[in-house]
């Protein structure tokens, strides 16, 4: 009689093991460094979210410097495949159409990855070298990227379209106890969400 192997659990080898375990402490690391920011955050309450050891983080990063950047470099990385592919299916839409359409994704994403935000701020605060970084890296990007969404932020308006669209895209969702008790809306049901994001789409591309 043949062997039934369908409902075997797949074999996981032991660099999948570790790329499993590294993708946990990376994710853990976004929570925590967007909710206490860079000296709040510690190794031993990432390595607790993380469900592992302080010794496997410094068995994969050299420095919590190095684990920040790896959060840094996850959640925005995140943000700009999800823009990314957005932008593939809009395809041959008219510009006006394209720029909102783009508004709404930013939205959307930061409806569900409000840590986005939190970590910009926790690290905009501080003019160091991990500020630096960030800008240089990734920031920079994203900002020359404004005019392409029409807003008519040439010159001296590009950065204050970018902050404009930078908070209208992600305070709401950043500070959800806060709207709950102030105003009673949930901002994490999906009707708050596609209203938030058409309101924020025209009111930046009239």
């Amino acid at each position: 009689m043949a062997c039934q192997t369908n409902n075997l659990p797949p074999v996981t080898t032991r660099a999948e093991q570790r790329e499993e375990t590294r993708e946990r402490i990376v994710e853990a690391a976004v929570e925590c460094f967007s909710e206490r920011g860079f000296r709040g955050a510690s190794t031993r309450e990432i390595a607790g979210r993380a469900g592992t050891n302080q010794g496997l983080i410094t068995y994969h990063f050299r420095s919590k410097d190095d684990l920040w950047k790896a959060a840094a470099d996850r959640i925005v990385g995140q943000l700009e495949a999800r823009i990314r592919e957005r932008l593939v299916r809009l395809g041959g839409e008219d510009p006006r159409t394209r720029a909102r359409e783009m508004i709404r994704e930013f939205v959307r994403f930061n409806a569900g990855h409000p840590e986005l935000f939190r970590f910009m701020v926790e690290q905009g605060k501080s003019d160091d070298i991990r500020m630096r970084w960030l800008v240089d890296t990734h920031l920079k990007r994203l900002y020359e990227a404004i005019p392409q969404l029409g807003l008519g932020a040439e010159g001296p308006l590009k950065p204050h379209a970018f902050y404009v669209l930078v908070g209208a895209g992600s305070v709401l969702f950043s500070v959800a106890p806060e709207c709950r008790r102030l105003t009673g809306l949930d901002p994490s049901s999906q009707d708050a969400i596609e209203t938030h994001a058409d309101l924020v789409a025209r009111l930046l591309v009239p």
